[in-house]
């Protein structure tokens, strides 16, 4: 591989154009730091999405071992993740691969253990942890005091995956990163109970509270496909609440204590966020570090405790 211009374009390989991996493609174009050079895609109509230059091929693997190459995004279906993670690996090229980093604990640690080997960098795409509603959270942590607890809820109607990523590990995967990430390790124990649970168009349905435990703090974690688009979380400390907030006009605000744990009434203290879009601050930063590797907000260890945590409540 040609050793690049430190400030030329970090070179990109993109595996998967569906609706996310499309996502992607506009993501990068709007990057000055980034450049798409190779797309992995069994649709010649992505031709029209790609920059002048951008070459497409059907074969993964051509694209994951193409010289100009300097790193992958992987945005296939989770039960693919670990094979193209561990040939990008092999190829020396750092990876940003959409969350889950996988649906099995064994090819979690496989990936991990690669990783290790290499030195190569491995990012796992949390969208929330990039989200700067996330990065203001933590950073105002400070005001609300000692924490006692956190609660978050996450839902649509849909999706509905016939034969794909179960209903638990699709929506689940954010809000236990957030939770892992806020407490700074692996909870004592874990537990899920669902309220519903069966089929819809073909999929799996269903509502499940999962609860992480760590000594004096409880997340409960609600997870639902068959409600109202939601996404919030809050964290309860003794001196306030922050609640974070996908859906509202402001995305983070500050409310009084809540000793009884429900969701605080009223709109709260908005608390200042920049507006960058967590996907274009994940493939900003990502490709930032490409050159000089770094954890960032969303390291291939976290993705794998993640994964650990999902397999434990399924």
């Amino acid at each position: 591989m040609s050793i690049p211009a430190n400030n030329s374009p970090v070179r990109l390989a993109l595996i998967g154009a569906g609706r996310w991996g499309k996502n992607y493609i506009r993501t990068i174009a709007g990057l000055p730091g980034a450049a798409l050079v190779r797309l992995a895609s069994s649709n010649p109509d992505n031709l029209a999405l790609v920059p002048p230059g951008c070459v497409i091929e059907s074969d993964w693997r051509s694209v994951v071992s193409a010289p100009e190459v300097e790193a992958v995004i992987i945005a296939t279906p989770p039960a693919t993740h670990a094979e193209i993670t561990l040939a990008a690996i092999a190829s020396g090229k750092a990876v940003l691969v959409e969350k889950p980093l996988t649906l099995d604990l064994a090819e979690a640690e496989a990936v991990a253990a690669a990783a290790k080997a290499t030195g190569v960098m491995v990012w796992v795409e949390h969208t929330q942890l990039f989200n700067p509603a996330w990065e203001a959270l933590k950073a105002d942590l400070t005001s609300i005091g000692p924490i006692l607890a956190v609660r978050s809820e996450a839902g649509n109607h849909g999706p509905y995956r016939p034969g794909g990523v179960p209903m638990l590990w699709d929506w689940g995967a954010h809000d236990v990163s957030m939770v892992l990430d806020l407490m700074g390790r692996d909870p004592d124990s874990t537990s899920a109970s669902w309220a519903a649970r069966g089929e819809k168009d073909g999929g799996e349905a269903g509502d499940v509270t999962l609860t992480l435990a760590f000594s004096t703090v409880e997340a409960h974690i609600r997870l639902c496909n068959t409600m109202d688009k939601c996404r919030r979380l809050a964290v309860f400390g003794e001196a306030g609440t922050l609640v974070m907030d996908d859906r509202a006009t402001d995305k983070l605000t500050l409310h009084p204590p809540q000793p009884d744990g429900n969701w605080p009434v009223g709109q709260g203290h908005a608390l200042t966020v920049t507006d960058e879009m967590p996907l274009t601050r994940a493939v900003r930063l990502f490709a930032g570090a490409v050159r000089q590797p770094e954890p960032g907000p969303s390291p291939l260890e976290l993705g794998l405790r993640v994964v650990r945590v999902l397999g434990a409540c399924s």
